[in-house]
């Protein structure tokens, strides 16, 4: 029973890897004209949505100096004689610039799709919690009971070791939303259809300047004082650190979207690469090569995908503990005595 079961498993892994893979590679080759699969072109943003090997178009939303355009698909925006495509991209037909290009993409379609599993996630084990089973009883289910794990691990482990006692409490639900939704992102890209939308520097861009802005924000006078005054410190010092702490600023949310887009666009690339071995040796060196170079490529990527997903949550702790480590030098008031040694 347990080798059947097995084997039917393995059966719909090839399945779900090869059906959305060849039809997309069908499609990447008649847009190169020559490549058996465009690698490129899997990891980049879309204008459509893939869903099981099919594509659903995405709204194309334009700001043309002052005049907002709204189409239902890329497509549509060209019929309608006001656009027409250049190089991929839409250009107003009339030569004007595009103001704003508001179009929904494929990695933001992931970016809500995260969101809105981790709030409905959420807000479900809260009404749960409202109700009395996990306060006045113990958790109820597998599911409650990981939620759980996830919610005080983050509570306990992040925010609670890094954050000064009295404040950490505050910044919990942000922490917590920023792991759950950062760990969908990730886990989204295994799908042989999805997108990693945080392979986007774009996305990991927006993530790291919310952990910016929440950090300054909340920055004692202290903090502001080790950026700008350096307490006890020479005044001909104060010349050099000064600059160094305002870069440093600006430098921590950068690693932070830099770290988490490079590891994420990296490991979809590698698995993208190491399968579409297949068809590259299929349209070199004929069927039987393909079928024998499948023999290599898909063990490892099966291999592959579970380290990704090993390090797709990986990142979102790194990048939640980061966040909570940067909030918690800026909330700390810092009982420090007069002198340069001290600041040291």
């Amino acid at each position: 029973m347990l080798r059947a079961f097995r084997r039917l498993f393995v059966t719909l892994l090839l399945v779900l890897f090869f059906t959305p893979l060849t039809e997309a590679s069908d499609k990447a080759a008649q847009d190169s004209d020559s490549a058996p699969i465009d690698v490129v072109g899997k990891v980049v943003d879309h204008h459509e949505l893939a869903v099981l090997g099919y594509y659903v178009p995405l709204p194309r939303i334009f700001l043309v100096e002052g005049d907002l355009f709204v189409y239902s698909s890329t497509e549509s925006a060209v019929e309608s004689g006001e656009f027409v495509e250049k190089d991929g991209a839409l250009m107003p037909a009339n030569g004007a610039e595009i103001t704003l290009d508001l179009s929904i993409t494929s990695h933001l379609m992931y970016v809500w799709f995260g969101l809105i599993l981790t709030v409905w996630i959420t807000i479900a084990m809260a009404r749960r919690y409202r109700q009395g089973v996990g306060r006045k009883t113990e958790p109820k289910g597998w599911f409650q009971n990981l939620f759980e794990i996830v919610f005080v691990f983050v509570r306990d482990d992040i925010a609670k070791k890094n954050i000064p006692d009295n404040k950490y409490q505050k910044f919990v639900p942000y922490l917590f939303t920023v792991f759950i939704g950062i760990s969908f992102m990730n886990l989204f890209g295994l799908l042989p259809w999805g997108a990693t939308a945080t392979a986007d520097i774009t996305v990991t861009g927006v993530l790291a300047a919310f952990t910016f802005f929440i950090t300054q924000w909340n920055g004692t006078k202290d903090h502001w004082e080790h950026v700008f005054w350096f307490p006890g410190v020479p005044g001909w010092m104060r010349i050099i650190l000064t600059p160094i702490e305002i870069i440093g600023l600006f430098t921590k949310p950068f690693a932070l979207a830099v770290r988490l887009f490079a590891n994420m666009l990296s490991g979809k690339i590698m698995i993208i690469c190491i399968l579409g071995l297949i068809f590259i040796f299929t349209d070199i060196f004929g069927a039987a090569a393909g079928v024998g170079m499948s023999l290599f490529s898909v063990p490892l990527t099966v291999a592959l995908y579970a380290l990704k997903a090993f390090v797709g949550v990986l990142q979102a702790y790194i990048f939640t503990l980061l966040s909570a480590v940067f909030i918690g030098m800026a909330a700390e008031e810092h009982a420090h005595d007069e002198g340069i040694e001290a600041h040291a």
